[in-house]
């Protein structure tokens, strides 16, 4: 007999020799150590065997260390890990490198090693930095303190990973021979220790060795295929295992089961991967994609079999293998087939079909069990695999306990075989009508529910178990189409007694789904749906459903009901704000959870233990008209004309909208998303929860892919400064529902471009680097936007800018993805998303962003929706992008410009590219009566517009018609940048006037006729423009800029700054509804509303609802300072008359939009800070308004002002609410309001010797701030510890002005106004206090105030006294910050010897400014600190005056500090320094005072 053990012995011995040349004595006491030469940030220990990277919690990376001696074949270079942090993703990386440590520069991580490195990353090989391998052995990101991972060159020359003692096979092959080990201690990784170099133990490695040997020796070495052979055949450790399932098969085939040869290869190696795939080997018409998670048969039409694929490791134990049918083909019988092997798909001569397999194999097939080919069970569940449809879902699972079963949609099939061999792979066999399938890897079953309905009503379509509604319904209710359609035939009579229920008990898992046919506006409230345990056939059916106090689970609005009472208040879509089209569902599962669809999405679980036999509810209450039951088996009824009395608007996402039904884009974020992620406002806004203790796992991703040339965009709303890092955005091509949302987005390592940074990142692999934009670099309001181009290209947005391609060669069906990291905490969606090709759309794009303003606010002149082919419009027409070639960009003016009234443009984008500049002019083409854009057959230049007259400028040439008239006019347009103005204005001498930077340029043109329209030709090197002028006549009365006087109005016109449409809002009175919070009394026929206990509970509602373009206005009567904060105001979606009034507002979270203190909050969350006014700090006598626009929009109204859009689709009907908190007390519907004062209207308090300043307006006495604002206070307490005389102020309080953000917001102050002549901008001092100065009077002072120009001049406090004494800045008597001593120095300076003087003198000057952003800076203005004597607090002040300066007597020159940002956006840097050196020049006007 052989002796077995001697054999292995020797067999050991010269692999030993023959691989290691070392015997393993001598690799056991192989010294392992760390190289002393290390990553920057590493610290050594232990002898070099412990690795520690310095700083952890602020650094991640730095943290590299390598093996001091190379690796020996079979070694296997273990590390522990001994540390790891929470602050950073990513973890330890492994690997080898060529490169000596010697002489390496070391990089800051593994990955950025070249020259023959091979680095296992996460899941990922690396070969010098791009990825080789994907989905291999264990991820090492998940390895905990105390796990062992290693790093072997095995004698074959390949790299193995090993994790714990377990080999996670063959990463790599054709390895040089010397090879050093690396370490990465990276991410959250930041200490191992060295435990080992030495080869594995011969038990975790002898089966491979077999094989190696077995394969290898078959022509190497006589002697070692003989001892290898006899030791296979003798131990029968590598012979055929028994058969097929069963007992069929073939026991000698050592290639078809787990256990031969074949068994050990590489793929079975690879068993602990984490992501199951497809095998790479597969049937011969087989096409996988998608990393291998998608199998396509190839010729479907022609071929029907040869599509078997097989999984590319065994399943693990109660591992749920699942497909997708993606798509099915109607040619053949027979369809998909689905099981388990036991045969390697490495060794498998694969079979045409997978049932012509004898051995080893189970396979479900029709509606029947296969084993080894032959049926089993012909009856194993009602499904059959040939009736399902694409977009089912098929999976299988082996137990722990060996059964297998089947699964079709999610839902368990019960045991198919009861005894499964345990080492299976699974098989897919696209047969016949299958064609395509996918791997799913999320088992989210919840959307494949109501697929099991269709398939088991298919088997009776016309049976009794039809889902139908109980003809026992409500009082007001009718069912028709026999059964499937319940109504309210007088909906616009009645609101309740519309409860309607199914005809039978729902079964477990089974979806009972209606779709919304027709809606009233007249209501409030909608839709209900829900279950009961109650029979129809002996219910008396309540008005409501929710008034029924037994069995009965409903969901109502966004909260779950039970019983009448609320369970759940925050829980789903809102139903309430649903449209005709939309789909509404419910079901049971067979655990007794409750869970409810809303257009086919589900929204978690509502209730738990619900009884198992239940009718399904429907509740048409409020504006829900009428519903229908969605039967898959028949075809759904057309909706009704009239579904509708308002516009037809389906809700996003709706099953019944269509592409184009509305111009609102149905964007919005995916209901799946990362951990950290929280969705609300009905999907546009995406925020991370925890944002001071969770910097990552915050991923969403957009609900549908973008189509070609759509914009995704999304604005900035909220960052947090505690993080490095800032927001990623990017595209994906992978599916919410496939996605597996990772810590960042940039660990995704298939199918996804990101930027990050400046870094363009395909795959998590750095593409390019020094994009055009900086996303870390992004702050508060700031609006990204991405759009995938017609040809595959990725463009990144701005603020509206395209920042030019990314990357190219994108697949067509990409989602947006954004990762809410680091500093940046909440986003929405802009209403700006939409279509940008004008390839694909053929309407303009309107922008609603949502809730910042429109980046045009105020901005009343917009474009025609008509214009060239290559023009896209955006802003709501204010703004104009030529996004292809170099012509074919004519745009008109939306109207006809009247006399004197001036159309001007900015420039925003130049492209250098191309020669030519912007065409401007009128025309006497009316757009109107063009065809609809893309006007393909407008001239493709305005020089080329002859069909009706037509002046314009081009370049430096006035023509007519093309004709030239006259050359050299004012300065040439070619000439034109970016930030310069052009305008042209039809004067009412019949001239055109062209307008550059707002200088006239004189007459170009005569005789022009009189219904004109401007035009504009975006050409050659102009690309974008932005509307900066208005409508509105200057001569208006009603809508001029506060001035010095009547006079000056022209001039001090503000030529950029938004003016405010004309004021024709009539404010509505309407009265409070008599139920209301428990401290309430109402009085004044219900207009008045007193909070008379308490500081809370005082919450009412307007009676009546508030229709669109309606003002709701009210005035507060009385405050009580003992309290802190006051009121809040909003609009609730749904009848006050069902409200239980919380104690305070911010506990309203059903359809509530909340504006409080400065911020907006809809449901409780806040979705917008910095809006408007602070409500806290509104003084006794304000009036306050309410106002939903035409588009749904809310905005809120301070004294007759709007401050702009706060919240979107806010639903009809509303109900306005006003919450008499803190110190509000009472308040009054109607109120003055100022007569709804338009801006010249409200200057009154602002007199000087009685002439206005040309600062905005103030609020009359009775609503001046100044009584409430606490900043404005501390400003004065800070000026009476000064101890300058009273005598220099002026009396009147009234004339001071506190600039503070709550005050000016409150008064509606523009931030730059014009003063003098000529007019010379000025900015408004915000966050200072202005004191008024007492104007001594000389002779000069009127026209000083009318006629001299505003600045400002920081000075320190030790100089305020002596600047006062002399009523003027004197030079030599001011700071010694702002006076500079400078001698002669040119021809060109300021210092140039001056006449009389003698060479050398020194010639002080006084540097001013138009803004305190430059002249209150610390330099200028240096802070001294004081303690508040009423707070006994310490703080931070500044001093600084505001001054009159006479024009000429000072000089513009750039700031002389350094700065390279710019200081102020409406001044340069080259021009924000005015130097003065004469007495007289400049008069006081008002001390500043800024605490911090």
């Amino acid at each position: 007999m052989i002796n077995i053990n001697l054999l292995q012995n020797n067999l050991k011995e010269i692999q030993l020799q023959r691989y290691g040349g070392m015997s393993s004595e001598s690799i056991s006491g192989m010294a392992a150590e760390l190289h002393p030469r290390s990553g920057k940030l590493v610290g050594l220990s232990n002898s070099n065997r412990t690795a520690r990277r310095n700083q952890p919690g602020q650094e991640f990376n730095h943290g590299l260390v390598l093996s001091k001696e190379p690796l020996r074949d079979r070694d296997v270079f273990t590390v522990r890990i001994d540390k790891k942090v929470n602050s950073w993703s990513g973890s330890i990386e492994i690997g080898v490198t060529a490169l000596d440590p010697d002489a390496l520069d070391f990089p800051s991580s593994a990955t950025g090693l070249k020259g023959g490195s091979w680095i296992v990353s996460g899941c990922s090989v690396l070969l010098d930095g791009r990825s080789v391998l994907e989905e291999y052995g264990r991820d090492l990101d998940q390895l905990a303190e105390g796990d062992r991972v290693g790093i072997q060159r095995s004698s074959r020359g390949e790299l193995h990973l090993w994790v714990n003692g377990q080999d996670c096979g063959a990463a790599a092959s054709g390895l040089p021979p010397k090879l050093w080990a690396v370490v990465d201690l990276y991410g959250k990784c930041t200490q191992v220790t060295v435990v080992s170099c030495e080869p594995p133990a011969p038990s975790a490695e002898r089966e491979r060795e077999t094989v190696e040997f077995s394969n290898a020796t078959s022509t190497d070495d006589p002697f070692l295929t003989f001892l290898s052979s006899v030791l296979t055949d003798a131990s029968g450790t590598t012979g055929g295992g028994g058969g097929g399932v069963g007992g069929g098969g073939d026991g000698g085939n050592t290639n078809n089961t787990p256990a031969s040869n074949g068994g050990l290869g590489p793929g079975a190696l690879m068993t602990t991967n984490d992501a199951l795939l497809f095998h790479e080997k597969c049937g011969t018409l087989i096409k996988l994609s998608n990393n291998n998670k998608t199998a396509e048969r190839r010729r479907p039409l022609d071929e029907f079999n040869n599509g078997v694929v097989m999984t590319n490791r065994p399943l693990r134990h109660n591992e749920m293998f699942e497909i997708r049918i993606d798509k099915l083909v109607d040619k053949w019988s027979g369809s998909i087939e689905i099981g388990v092997t036991t045969h390697n798909p490495n060794n498998l001569d694969y079979p045409a079909t997978m049932t012509n397999l004898r051995s080893g194999t189970i396979m479900m097939s029709g509606c029947g069990i296969l084993t080894n080919g032959k049926g089993t069970r012909r009856e194993y569940c009602e499904f059959s695999l040939d009736e399902l449809q694409e977009g089912d879902h098929i999976g299988l699972m082996r137990k722990a306990s060996g059964a297998l079963h089947f699964y079709i949609n999610g839902i368990d099939q019960g045991v198919a075989a009861a005894q499964t061999p345990g080492v299976v792979y699974g098989v897919v066999d696209l047969y016949g009508m299958a064609v395509k399938v996918t791997i799913v890897h999320n088992h989210n079953h919840s959307d494949r529910l109501r697929r099991n309905n269709a398939i088991m009503r298919a088997l009776s379509p016309d049976g009794p178990d039809r889902l139908l509604f109980h003809s026992n319904c409500g009082q007001k209710a009718a069912i028709i189409s026999d059964g499937r359609t319940a109504l309210r035939p007088h909906a616009t009579d009645d609101f309740n007694h519309g409860v309607v229920l199914s005809s039978r008990p729902l079964r477990s898992n089974e979806v009972f789904q209606v779709r919304i046919d027709k809606m009233v506006d007249k209501w409030a409230g909608s839709i209900e749906i829900g279950v009961t345990t109650h029979n129809p056939a002996y219910l008396q059916l309540p008005s409501t459903m929710t008034n029924l106090r037994s069995g009965t689970w409903m969901m109502t609005g966004n909260g779950v009901m039970h019983n009448g009472t609320t369970i759940l208040d925050e829980y789903g879509h809102n139903l309430d704000r649903l449209k005709a089209g939309d789909t509404v569902g419910v079901v049971r599962k067979e655990d007794g959870s409750l869970h409810f669809f809303v257009n086919g999405v589900a929204q978690g679980p509502a209730a738990w233990n619900v009884p198992p036999s239940i009718y399904a509810v429907v509740d048409l209450y409020g504006q829900a008209a009428q519903a229908t039951i969605m039967d898959d088996l028949v075809d759904l009824p057309p909706l009704p004309e009239d579904s509708s009395e308002g516009p037809m608007a389906m809700s996003p996402g709706s099953p019944c909208s269509v592409a184009g039904a509305t111009t609102t884009s149905d964007l919005r974020f995916h209901h799946l998303h990362g951990t950290n992620a929280v969705i609300t406002n009905g999907g546009r806004t995406a925020l991370r929860q925890n944002c001071r203790s969770e910097f990552n796992d915050a991923i969403v991703i957009s609900n549908r892919c973008l189509r070609e040339g759509e914009l995704f965009e999304i604005i900035i709303q909220k960052m947090v400064d505690r993080w490095s890092g800032s927001i990623e955005a990017g595209v994906t091509a992978i599916r919410p529902e496939e996605l597996e949302f990772p810590n960042t987005m940039t660990d995704i390592d298939y199918d996804t471009w990101m930027l990050s940074g400046t870094a363009i990142m395909q795959d998590g692999n750095t593409m390019r680097n020094n994009y055009g934009c900086d996303l870390d670099s992004l702050t508060t309001g700031s609006r990204i936007g991405m759009m995938r181009s017609a040809i595959g290209d990725l463009h990144y947005y701005i603020n509206g800018v395209d920042q030019g391609v990314a990357c190219s060669g994108l697949p067509p069906e990409v989602f947006a993805v954004i990762d809410l990291y680091g500093q940046c905490v909440q986003v929405s969606i802009t209403s700006s998303s939409g279509p940008l090709d004008n390839s694909l759309c053929t309407s303009n794009i309107t922008e609603k962003s949502f809730p910042i303003h429109s980046p045009v606010a105020g901005v009343a002149h917009r474009l025609h929706g008509k214009h060239g082919k290559n023009v896209v419009l955006l802003g709501e027409g204010c703004q104009a992008i030529r996004v292809g070639g170099y012509a074919h960009g004519i745009m008109f003016s939306a109207k006809e410009l009247r006399a004197d009234e001036l159309f001007e443009v900015r420039i925003d984008e130049v492209d250098e590219q191309w020669s030519g500049s912007l065409h401007i002019g009128l025309t006497t083409l009316a757009p109107p009566e063009l065809p609809s854009c893309p006007l393909s057959g407008l001239s493709p230049s305005l020089p080329h517009l002859r069909t009706k007259v037509t002046w314009l400028l081009c370049g430096s040439e006035v023509r007519r018609n093309g004709a030239l008239q006259r050359q050299n006019y004012g300065c040439s347009l070619d000439r034109l940048t970016v930030g310069n103005r052009v305008g042209v204005k039809r004067c009412s001498d019949d001239t055109m006037h062209i307008f550059i930077d707002g200088e006239d340029m004189g007459p170009a043109a005569t005789a022009v006729s009189k219904n004109v329209y401007a035009v504009l030709d975006l050409y050659g090197r102009i690309t974008a423009v932005s509307i900066v002028s208005s409508s509105l006549m200057e001569d208006m009365e009603s809508v001029k800029e506060p001035s010095l006087s009547s006079e000056s109005c022209s001039e001090g016109e503000e030529d950029s700054s938004p003016v405010r449409e004309p004021c024709v809002l009539a404010p509505t009175v309407m009265a409070f509804l008599e139920n209301h919070g428990k401290n309430i009394q109402l009085s004044n026929q219900n207009l008045t509303a007193a909070r008379v206990s308490s500081y809370n509970q005082g919450l009412l509602v307007a009676a009546q609802p508030l229709a669109r373009q309606q003002l709701f206005q009210f005035q507060i009567d009385r405050l009580n300072p003992s309290w802190t904060s006051s009121l809040s105001l909003g609009v609730i979606g749904h009848s006050p008359d069902r409200l239980n009034f919380p104690s305070t507002a911010c506990c309203l979270k059903r359809s509530a939009w909340l504006l409080q203190r400065d911020s907006v909050f809809h449901n409780s969350l806040k979705i917008c800070e910095n809006y408007g006014p602070n409500l806290d700090t509104c003084p006794e006598g304000t009036v306050l308004g309410l106002l939903v626009d035409a588009n749904s929009c809310l905005h809120l109204y301070v004294n007759g002002m709007d401050q702009g859009v706060a919240a979107q689709d806010i639903p009809s009907p509303c109900y306005t609410f006003i919450d008499l908190y803190g110190q509000c007390e009472q308040v009054t519907v109607g109120g003055e309001s100022g007569e709804t004062r338009c801006q010249g209207d409200m200057e009154k308090a602002d007199m000087v010797d009685g002439i206005k300043e040309s600062v905005c307006w103030t609020p009359p006495p009775e609503v001046n701030p100044n009584k409430t604002c606490e900043y404005q206070a501390l400003c004065s307490r800070f000026k009476d510890l000064l101890t300058l005389p009273d005598g220099y102020f002026n009396e009147d309080a009234k004339c001071n002005l506190c600039y503070c953000e709550s005050c000016h917001k409150l008064r509606g102050d523009e931030a730059y106004y014009k003063r003098g002549e000529p007019p010379r901008d000025y900015a408004l001092p915000f966050g200072w206090c202005r004191f008024a100065l007492r104007i001594k009077p000389h002779c000069e002072v009127s026209n000083a105030l009318k006629k001299w120009h505003i600045a400002y001049h920081g000075t320190s406090v030790g100089a305020l006294r002596r600047t006062l004494d002399h009523s003027q800045l004197l030079p030599g008597m001011s700071s010694i910050f702002s006076v500079s001593q400078v001698k002669a120095e040119g021809p060109n300076g300021y210092s140039e010897p001056e006449e009389n003087c003698a060479p050398g003198r020194e010639v002080p000057r006084v540097r001013l400014s138009p803004t305190m952003r430059y002249s209150g800076l610390e330099i200028f203005a240096p802070k001294v600190q004081f303690r508040d004597p009423r707070s006994h607090r310490c703080h931070q002040a500044q001093v600084g005056f505001q001054v009159c300066v006479r024009p000429g007597s000072y000089k513009v020159g750039p700031q002389t500090l350094g700065h390279s940002e710019p200081l102020d956006p409406r001044f340069s840097n080259s021009e924000i320094e005015w130097i003065t050196k004469e007495q007289g020049g400049t008069l006081l006007y008002g001390l500043l005072v800024r605490i911090e």
